[in-house]
C-alpha cells in the first residue's frame, strides 16, 4: 500500500496551492483529481491583493499576473441598459484606486481559473516533494486511528489502489464526494437563485475599450446579465443573472439561442458572436457545521459554498489552505502537537461564515434573490470589501493574546485599519535595508518571521534558540524605522511573531528581562505543546 504524509483530493486552484505550500514547507503529497486536465472553463477569475501576496512569497505571482491580463484593463465596473447602449452607472471599486497600495505591496489580478490553473499545475510539478496525478479519482475514505486509507482510481485504466494518508485535505468543490461520505450538515441556505455562464468568442472592444471595466452589468426590460471581461478583447464570458422573470430557461439556452441574447445583451442585432460554452448553475450559501473532521480537512467550495458576487470563493479556498498547509507541516515534523490543527477549524470557519453571508447579502442588493424585472444596484460595500479581504482576526489557540482590543471599525466589511495585534495580518510598511526598499510581506511567509525594533538586537540569539528547538526556519530581522514601530505598535526595542501564513502570532511591546525564555513560552503556547 503506497503511503502519503497528505492526501490532496481536487486538483482546482485550492488543491494545486496546498500542493505548492506544502512542497515549499518540506511535506510530501500526493494530489489526485478526476478530470483529465485543468479547467476548461474560466470559473472564477478575480484573485484578491491578500491572495497575491501569497502567491509573491510562494514566488508565483509573476507567472499569475503574466497569464491574467493588465490592470488598465479592469478599473471600472459599468452598468448600461446595453453594451451599445445608454450608460447607467460606473463605478471606480476600492481594490482598483491608488489608496489599496496602501494596504499591500501587491494589487489584485484578474486571471481567469483556465488560465491560472495550468500556471498552478506545472508551478506545483516544478516544486517536489508533492506529486500530482490527474484522471484519478478518489472514491473512498475509511478513517483510522493512525491516518486515513483512501481508494483512488485511475480512470483511464480502471485500475483501483488504497493509500495511506497521514492527513487528507478535501478540495473537491461543492459537490464534494469527501464531504458526503462524512455526513457533514451544512448550515445556511440552498439554491438561492438559478444563473447560466456562457463562455463566447466576439469583438466587444468597439464598446469597451473606451472604459475597461472588469464587469459589464445590463439591465434592460428585455434582459439582464453580465458580460465578463477575460482576455478584454474577443474572449469573455456572458452571465445571465435572472431568468424566470424575463420567460427564459436553462433548458431553452441552446448555443444558437444564446448567441439572439448576448445580442440583445450587447444591443448589436447583427454582433458576430461564436458561443463556446453552456454552463448553468445554482448560487447556494452554505457552510460547512465543521472543517475538521479527524485527519481530513475541508477547504475552499467544499467547506463553504457562495454566491459569487464580489469573488470570494476561490480567494477564501486558497486561504483556507495557506492557513491549514504551515500547521500540518509543523505537525506532521513533530514540532507541534497535533491539538494545531483543531485550530484550522477555529479561524477559518468564522471566516468562511462571514464572507458566504455577505457575498449573499451583495447578490440581495442586485436583486437576484427575489428575481423580477425590476432592475437593482449593488449595494456600496459591492467590490469595496478591503475589511473582508485584509482585516481577519483569529482567535485561536495558535495565536497569544497581548491584552489589547480589537481595532474598531465603523463598518467590518468596507473598512480595514493596519494592526499587529495578535490574531491579524502583519501589516504592510515599506522600509529600506541595504539600500533596497521592501516591504514587511516580504519577510514573512518562509518558516516563522520575528521582527523587532531597531534595538531589538537581542531577539536575534532568542530567535536561533527557538529555530534550534522548533527545527524550523524562524528568521529574525530588525526594522530600524519609525514607520514600522508606529504601524507594529511596538518600542525601539520589541518584537512581533509572524507565522507563516502572514498572521501575527504573538506581540511584545517591548525587550523583557529574558528574550529567549519569553519567545520559548510563546513559541510553545502556539505550537500546542502544553495540551
Amino acid at each position: 500500500m503506497e503511503e502519503v504524509p497528505v492526501l490532496i483530493v481536487g486538483g482546482g486552484p485550492v488543491g494545486l496551492t496546498a500542493s505548492i505550500l506544502l512542497s515549499q514547507a518540506g511535506i510530501r503529497s500526493l494530489l489526485v483529481e478526476r478530470h483529465p486536465g485543468t479547467s476548461i472553463h474560466p470559473k472564477a477569475r478575480a484573485i484578491n491583493a491578500r491572495t497575491m501576496e501569497l502567491y509573491r512569497q510562494c514566488g508565483v505571482e509573476d507567472a499569475v499576473r503574466a497569464a491574467g491580463i493588465p490592470h488598465h484593463h479592469t478599473g471600472m465596473i459599468i452598468w448600461a441598459q446595453t453594451l451599445a447602449g445608454e450608460e447607467i452607472e460606473r463605478r471606480i471599486p476600492w481594490r482598483a484606486t491608488a489608496q489599496s497600495g496602501t494596504v499591500s505591496p501587491v494589487r489584485n489580478c484578474l486571471c481567469a481559473q483556465d488560465y491560472l490553473e495550468p500556471v498552478l499545475r506545472t508551478f506545483a510539478e516544478q516544486q517536489g516533494p508533492g506529486a500530482l496525478r490527474f484522471s484519478t479519482e478518489a472514491t473512498a475514505f475509511e478513517p483510522q486511528k493512525d491516518g486515513v486509507v483512501v481508494t483512488i482510481v485511475d480512470r483511464n485504466s480502471g485500475e483501483q489502489q488504497e493509500v495511506r494518508a497521514a492527513y487528507v485535505i478535501a478540495a473537491d468543490g461543492a459537490s464534494s464526494r469527501v464531504r458526503r461520505q462524512l455526513g457533514v450538515k451544512m448550515v445556511g441556505r440552498e439554491n438561492v437563485y438559478d444563473s447560466v455562464n456562457i463562455l463566447l468568442n466576439a469583438d466587444l472592444t468597439p464598446w469597451t475599450a473606451h472604459r475597461p471595466a472588469g464587469l459589464y452589468f445590463i439591465e434592460n426590460q428585455k434582459i439582464r446579465g453580465t458580460f465578463l471581461t477575460i482576455n478584454a478583447t474577443d474572449r469573455w464570458g456572458f452571465l445571465i443573472n435572472v431568468l424566470g422573470p424575463f420567460g427564459y430557461t436553462a433548458k431553452e439556452l441552446t448555443p444558437e439561442r444564446s448567441a439572439e441574447l448576448v445580442r440583445l445583451a450587447a444591443g448589436v442585432p447583427d454582433l458576430d458572436v461564436r458561443i463556446l460554452g453552456v454552463v448553468p448553475w445554482t448560487a447556494s450559501a452554505l457552510v460547512a457545521e465543521q472543517y475538521v473532521h479527524g485527519r481530513i480537512f475541508l477547504a475552499g467550495d467544499a467547506a463553504h459554498e457562495m454566491p459569487p458576487t464580489g469573488g470570494f470563493g476561490f480567494n477564501t479556498g486558497v486561504q483556507d489552505v495557506h492557513n491549514l498547509a504551515w500547521k500540518l507541516a509543523a505537525v506532521l515534523k513533530g514540532v507541534a502537537s497535533p491539538s494545531l490543527l483543531e485550530t484550522y477549524n477555529d479561524e477559518r470557519r468564522p471566516v468562511g461564515q462571514t464572507i458566504t453571508e455577505q457575498s449573499l447579502a451583495n447578490a440581495s442588493s442586485m436583486g437576484r434573490l427575489e428575481q423580477t424585472k425590476k432592475n437593482a444596484s449593488a449595494r456600496p460595500e459591492y467590490l469595496n470589501e478591503q475589511g473582508m479581504i485584509f482585516g481577519a482576526n483569529y482567535a485561536s489557540g495558535a495565536v497569544v493574546p497581548d491584552g489589547t482590543d480589537e481595532v474598531p471599525v465603523a463598518n467590518a466589511v468596507t473598512d480595514y485599519t493596519p494592526s499587529a495585534r495578535p490574531g491579524g495580518r502583519a501589516p504592510h510598511v515599506w522600509f529600506e535595508r541595504d539600500g533596497e526598499r521592501i516591504s514587511t510581506i516580504d519577510l514573512v511567509g518562509k518558516g516563522f518571521a520575528l521582527l523587532t525594533g531597531a534595538q531589538g538586537r537581542a531577539w536575534g540569539e532568542a530567535a536561533n534558540d527557538i529555530a534550534r528547538m522548533v527545527q524550523a526556519p524562524v528568521t529574525s530581522t530588525r526594522i530600524d524605522a519609525a514607520e514600522f514601530a508606529s504601524a507594529y505598535d511596538i518600542d525601539d526595542d520589541g518584537a512581533v511573531l509572524v507565522r507563516p501564513d502572514g498572521y501575527v502570532a504573538w506581540r511584545s511591546r517591548g525587550a523583557p528581562r529574558d528574550p529567549s525564555a519569553t519567545l520559548r513560552q510563546a513559541m510553545t503556547s502556539i505550537l500546542g505543546l502544553r495540551h
